[in-house]
């Protein structure tokens, strides 16, 4: 059963769409690695084949050109005018791996916003950052017209820690605290979680 952490939130916080203008922060958040192993982000909307051949900057400038299209392809969270996490969202059609992942398939036929990467910046992480994060992302996806946000967090064993590369969609506790639900558990470790929006 997913336990609610008792680490407090963060002070409010602000997003802004990725963009050429936000590029530099998304930056700053993922570092010089592009988040996990040169993903850039791009796990989810490549095939395997497709990432490991982009690793590094093949994904980073696949995520570049995504950037300038509409919509955007998620957005970098700011605390104070500073990047402390990035959120990769949109319709669970925007991202093609995910769509045909047999442990992460869709529960049913409800348009949702996928929120399939939620990466806090290194050197902010452990400090209860991330259900803040969350809650700003779901403003903003509210204020897309979303009307129901879903996350595909992992529930380490206790006692254990997600590394960052499968950490990459969240911790189940903190979407708890920022108002998710359970909605199904394809796997011990993997539970599908929901939030009402607006």
């Amino acid at each position: 059963m997913t336990t609610r952490s008792d680490q407090k939130a963060s002070g409010p916080l602000t997003v802004k769409e990725l963009s050429k203008k936000t590029w530099s922060d998304f930056e700053t958040v993922l570092g010089s690695n592009g988040g996990a192993r040169g993903c850039w982000c791009m796990h989810w909307r490549l095939s395997i084949a497709e990432w490991t051949e982009g690793k590094g900057e093949g994904n980073k400038k696949a995520m570049s050109r995504l950037a300038q299209r509409d919509p955007a392809p998620g957005v970098v969270v700011y605390e104070n005018d500073t990047p402390v996490a990035w959120c990769s969202l949109g319709p669970r059609s925007s991202f093609p791996r995910l769509e045909r992942s047999p442990l992460l398939a869709s529960v049913d036929d409800e348009p949702v916003c996928a929120i399939a990467c939620v990466y806090v910046q290194k050197k902010h992480r452990g400090s209860g950052l991330l259900p803040a994060v969350l809650d700003a992302v779901c403003d903003y996806a509210a204020s897309a017209g979303y009307e129901v946000a879903e996350g595909y967090p992992v529930e380490p064993r206790e006692g254990k820690r997600a590394g960052a590369d499968t950490a990459m969609t969240g911790i189940a506790s903190a979407f708890l605290d920022a108002g998710f639900s359970e909605v199904a558990r394809p796997r011990d470790d993997r539970p599908i979680m929901r939030r009402k929006l607006g």
